[in-house]
């Protein structure tokens, strides 16, 4: 089958890829010519695990292709994916401005039926602005369908989640799109949704909604244990072995990031705005991931003291490993944080420092790897849980650090241990002063 996918971003290109590797043709679309360059080159300009390969291979097999003209794709392809950006505005509100473009130039090189596939995070009744934009613009006399089809691939493990899905959401109007998406994905073997357009694209927002909500709760929780001296992993161990609740995002930190949960919290308080229901629980989660980060900070700031010209070394800034994404970061909060108490930043990250660069002071120290990250260093703040660093010779990381201080904003590593080792340890939520009273150290 004829594909286009439009946007060759964290979602689009791997849409684009996993479909060609499927066996269709599909031609990825970007007005981004930076970007064409780099995947005509052979490369990709995202980091995401195994999605180079596919992307080579297909090209090899001329399953897949690249262009940043618009028409190459809408004239050839039956079905069109829209995978375009739809950041935020201050309000909260989804800037549709991408979409509404794509949907005029769809409208304009139509020659044919088209089904046009919103792919991209979108509010919802979207599909039916999309569906008035391109008769609005549309001068043929061939029909066509909208339907929504939304995406929930993990960065990080996109393309395994491609090809294993839990489900696969249809916002469909009509057979005939029914059809054409059930046979485009046929070779995959999982559970097809089948709904109307709005209660897909509310699927989407609901579902990451809810996600955030269940981290910014086990955060509130991990407050309380840090009070009460309970410990958050085995309470979060509890609770998950109850089927209703489940073990997934029980896990406190510093809070979420990366692009989906941020912007669809935000998304999703000003849709139920436009329908008059104010989402109380989403306006908490949101104040309760804002203040996580700083929340933290105290946490630092009490066992050090004082910030003021303290070294301290930052491991992992993306905001989940196995990605280059650095939208929206607790880590970048936390380093601008730090910097503007005084203190001294070195940071390491496995794949995202070109990126961090522009983003952070220029006081801060980009290091060439943990180690020589930690040389010196007052104390030490994991950030992401990349297996790089939480597999790290610790060791060596104490030889190395002038104070042998951890701080674990993602509770990845073997406090434990560490605490054995000598180090003095902290999570968030964990009971990290029992296990270093028997060194002398009480610390909360």
């Amino acid at each position: 089958m004829d594909v286009c996918v439009v946007g060759t971003g964290y979602v689009g290109l791997v849409q684009a890829a996993c479909l060609a590797d499927l066996g269709h043709c599909v031609i990825g679309i970007d007005h981004d010519p930076e970007k064409i360059r780099i995947l005509e080159s052979g490369g990709i300009p995202i980091y995401e695990p195994g999605l180079e390969a596919i992307v080579r291979r297909n090209k090899k097999r001329k399953h897949l292709r690249f262009s940043g003209q618009l028409r190459d794709g809408v004239e050839r392809a039956k079905i069109i994916f829209i995978c375009v950006n739809t950041p935020p505005l201050d309000t909260g509100e989804t800037d549709l401005t991408y979409v509404a473009n794509v949907s005029r130039g769809i409208a304009k090189y139509m020659n044919g039926y088209r089904l046009i596939v919103s792919k991209s995070t979108v509010p919802v009744e979207t599909g039916r602005w999309i569906e008035k934009t391109v008769k609005r613009f549309y001068r043929g006399k061939q029909p066509f369908d909208v339907a929504s089809n939304p995406e929930f691939l993990r960065e990080g493990s996109a393309v395994h989640d491609f090809f294993h899905p839990e489900r696969i959401v249809l916002g469909v109007d009509s057979k005939r799109a029914e059809r054409l998406l059930r046979e485009l994905y046929a070779k995959i073997k999982t559970r097809f949704v089948v709904t109307d357009i709005e209660s897909a694209e509310l699927i989407k927002h609901a579902s990451n909604s809810f996600l955030a909500t269940k981290i910014s709760f086990i955060n509130s929780l991990a407050r309380v244990c840090d009070s009460v001296g309970a410990d958050v992993l085995q309470v979060a161990e509890g609770m998950g072995l109850d089927s209703r609740i489940g073990p997934k995002f029980l896990q406190s930190g510093i809070g979420f990031g990366g692009f989906c949960f941020p912007k669809d919290l935000a998304a999703f308080i000003h849709i139920g705005e436009k329908a008059n229901v104010d989402l109380k629980i989403l306006r908490a989660a949101r104040a309760i991931n804002d203040e996580q980060v700083f929340y933290f900070l105290d946490l630092i700031r009490q066992r050090l003291k004082v910030l003021r010209r303290k070294n301290i070394a930052v491991l992992g800034l993306t905001f989940k490993p196995n990605t280059d994404d650095l939208r929206y970061a607790p880590s970048l909060k936390l380093i601008h944080a730090l910097i503007d108490r005084g203190t001294r930043v070195s940071v390491y990250d496995p794949v995202a420092m070109n990126k961090a660069r522009p983003l952070l002071p220029d006081q801060v120290r980009f290091a060439e790897n943990t180690y020589d990250a930690v040389r010196n260093a007052d104390a030490m703040v994991v950030c992401t849980e990349w297996p790089k660093i939480v597999r790290t010779d610790f060791g060596k990381v104490k030889r190395l650090m002038r104070k042998p201080i951890i701080f674990d904003g993602r509770n990845a590593l073997p406090g434990k241990l560490l605490t054995d080792m000598g180090f003095i340890y902290t999570g968030v939520g964990v009971r990290g002063w029992r296990e270093n009273r028997k060194n002398g150290l009480l610390f909360y």
